[in-house]
């Protein structure tokens, strides 16, 4: 099939000079590089998995978070309390 594009100079210029080394014709190393183009395309663009990062909290890794829990749990209880204070 027949057709006109419009190729951009230094396009051209890469095409010839693989078509010149390669001896293949201008328009075999055209079809050539649209193929390839083409199945490029067709393949779905992995996404990059999200990782964040982590820090350390201070713990022994042994340790366990009882005593965080317990002092939030403390925390909160102050929080109401003063909450509460405010209302009256």
């Amino acid at each position: 099939m027949r057709t006109t594009l419009v190729i951009d100079d230094h396009l051209l210029r890469q095409l010839k000079d693989r078509a010149y080394r390669s001896g293949k014709p201008l328009k075999k190393v055209v079809d050539e590089a649209l193929r390839m183009g083409l199945s490029q395309l067709r393949k779905p663009h992995r996404k990059k998995r999200y990782q964040s990062k982590t820090y350390a909290m201070g713990f022994p890794p042994q340790g366990s978070f009882d005593k965080a829990l317990s002092m939030a749990a403390s925390l909160e209880d102050e929080e109401i309390t003063r909450k509460l204070m405010l209302r009256k």
